[in-house]
């Protein structure tokens, strides 16, 4: 078994890495750059307990916020607010104002990914000789 990954990997098509080794700081981690992504806009963002950002919107950009790790309360628009925990979601249209705020005793971790286009639809596909199912590791 390989042993976990802690520090940005490169290989033939793919790069893998951790998001607590991208900085030791607070604030933005810059998983795009680290990467090599080049498809869509992906940061995290290390919030320290009882902060608030600014709020902020764009002009093309459709945004998907996972939390990783604490509790985030979003506010849509300077008016709906809604607490989100580890493994919460939110989608966000690119006009709505939204800004988020730590109520967690916590740093809170949150990934980002941003882009627009749209869907390109189910383009996976399986390798020659693969058959679809899940095999025991």
């Amino acid at each position: 078994m390989s042993d976990e990954v802690k520090e940005t990997v490169e290989g033939n098509g793919y790069a893998v890495g951790n998001v607590d080794s991208m900085s030791d700081e607070p604030g933005f981690r810059k998983v795009r750059r680290e990467l090599g992504v080049t498809a869509f806009g992906v940061n995290a963002i290390e919030l320290p307990a009882g902060l608030e950002t600014s709020g902020h919107f764009h002009d093309e950009q459709e945004e998907l916020y996972f939390v990783h790790r604490g509790r985030i309360e979003m506010t849509f628009n300077e008016g709906d607010a809604h607490v989100l925990g580890p493994g919460g979601l939110a989608r966000v249209d690119a006009s709505t104002v939204r800004k988020i705020k730590n109520v967690g005793d916590e740093p809170a971790v949150y990934l980002i990914a941003g882009g627009k286009g749209g869907y390109v639809g189910r383009d996976g596909r399986l390798p020659e000789g693969e058959t679809r199912g899940v095999t025991p590791g």
